[in-house]
């Protein structure tokens, strides 16, 4: 039997692997040796590992997380090996592209460049009448926010139907910073008609998805119109930097949390298409210590 299999040392230079990467592999339950002598603890593999011995190796060279390395090996064939490395790649390059934007965004920051980013958005102020919400609230970080906006507007607009129908815009509203690093919590609102249908709808769903009902009164808001490209990070950041400059310019405060105001279809909107605003509540006086936090999308 042992002629069929090779010790640790010979199994390692034949996959171009250390011993100790080999050992490594067998602890996080990549690549379990064929056999271990039960005296010695000596290592024995198959000829036939070395495949996934190398593969292995190079996945990790990827910086594959590990629970999506074996995914990839213990796949059923090939072709479905390698469409889950193709799917995890397209991953890594959609957080490459995002990273990229963002150092742009930063080196236009550090150089001085952000009135000239800020001068692409034009703001302005509308009137917003009293409103009764439903609510969800969450607390998220950065990558799961555009699934969970997705998610609970939805939930919030089917609920709307008992609710006497929906009645103004959907937003999300943020009452601290949503990042990757913080969590929030961000809030999507739904207007309605019918506030006593609210309420029972609300005491009827209990404190499962964190849905309230309240009510904001007739306020103003300083917003700017984006596009559906514009919404992604680090594009919503310049956005919500423009309102807030314009508002120190004119003399405008923070009264409340910022939000995304999300007027279109978004499935229907081409990246070009105007699909959120981006606003504060505002009222006149100077900006304190507890002005609102914007979003760090």
């Amino acid at each position: 039997m042992d002629e069929e299999l090779l010790g640790i040392g010979a199994f390692a230079a034949r996959a171009r692997l250390s011993a100790k990467a080999l050992r490594l592999y067998d602890r996080l339950g990549l690549l379990a040796p064929a056999r271990v002598d039960e005296v010695t603890g000596y290592r024995f593999y198959r000829t036939s590992q070395v495949e996934r011995a190398r593969t292995v190796a190079l996945l990790r060279q990827l910086d594959m997380p590990l629970a999506r390395i074996a995914e990839v090996v213990d796949a059923d064939d090939g072709v479905v090996a390698a469409g889950r490395l193709a799917a995890y790649w397209a991953d890594v390059e959609a957080r490459i592209a995002g990273q990229r934007t963002l150092a742009e965004y930063l080196r236009g920051r550090l150089s001085g460049r952000s009135s000239e980013m800020y001068g692409k958005f034009v703001v302005e102020t509308v009137d917003v009448p009293r409103q009764v919400l439903i609510t969800e609230t969450r607390h998220t970080l950065a990558d799961e926010l555009p699934a969970w906006i997705g998610s609970a507007l939805g939930r919030l607009e089917e609920a709307a139907s008992v609710c006497g129908g929906v009645a103004g815009v959907p937003f999300v509203a943020y009452h601290s910073e949503v990042s990757t690093e913080s969590d929030g919590p961000a809030e999507a609102c739904v207007p309605v008609a019918d506030e006593a249908a609210a309420r029972a709808w609300a005491a009827a769903q209990g404190r499962a998805r964190s849905t309230a009902v309240r009510v904001e009164p007739a306020q103003r808001l300083a917003r700017t119109r984006i596009t559906k490209a514009q919404v992604a990070h680090p594009q919503i950041l310049a956005a919500f930097e423009a309102v807030e400059q314009w508002m120190a310019a004119e003399g405008l405060t923070a009264a409340g949390p910022c939000r995304e105001v999300y007027f279109a279809d978004w499935d229907a909107s081409g990246a070009e298409d105007p699909v959120c605003d981006v606003a504060f509540p505002v009222r006149r006086g100077r900006c304190g210590e507890n002005c609102a936090m914007r979003a760090a999308r």
